[in-house]
């Protein structure tokens, strides 16, 4: 009987279109990406992009599409204090600033900004656990600005790449 359960429920997660969650397939077919003040955070995006598929050109000339990673930054912020005035709660930020740029165009897209925010409680007696917290906060934080804006490119080239509609 646990077979069969088991069984059915292997066969009712695969019938549903269930997978697990990851970088998203880049829809380019080349981009470039220049890095204008934000270096580390261009590293890990030139990595998805090539685990998505797609081609890093050189040269702007070569591209669909060219991104310019304008600025990256993180924050903490303290969110909340205990009557003692100690720490309870933190809040975390991080910010990344890029604008796009179609091949053919001379203007650069509008700067669009990225932002996102964790917030985590903080305990004096749990020092070392409580920095690996927020190591793994920035970190996902990190991986979602990466994932947020590979989406936007996507959508610039999906947009571009549809057929319009015929006027009436």
């Amino acid at each position: 009987m646990k077979k069969f359960l088991l069984f059915a429920l292997f066969l009712t997660l695969s019938a549903c279109g269930f997978h697990l969650r990851g970088i998203n397939d880049v829809a380019l077919q080349n981009l470039y990406i220049q890095d204008s003040g934000a270096p580390s955070i261009t590293r890990d995006i030139k990595r998805a992009i090539k685990s998505g598929g797609a081609k890093l050109v050189e040269s702007p000339e070569q591209a669909q599409v060219s991104l310019e990673l304008m600025s990256e930054n993180s924050e903490k912020r303290i969110l909340s204090l205990s009557s003692t005035g100690r720490v309870r709660e933190y809040e975390l930020l991080y910010n990344v600033v890029f604008r796009v740029r179609e091949t053919g165009q001379e203007l650069w897209s509008e700067p669009q900004t990225v932002q996102q925010r964790r917030d985590f409680t903080y305990n004096d007696n749990q020092v070392l656990a409580k920095d690996n917290e927020e190591k793994r906060l920035n970190n996902d934080m990190r991986t979602d600005a990466i994932r947020e804006i590979i989406r936007r490119v996507n959508s610039l080239s999906k947009n571009k790449s549809a057929p319009e509609k015929p006027a009436e």
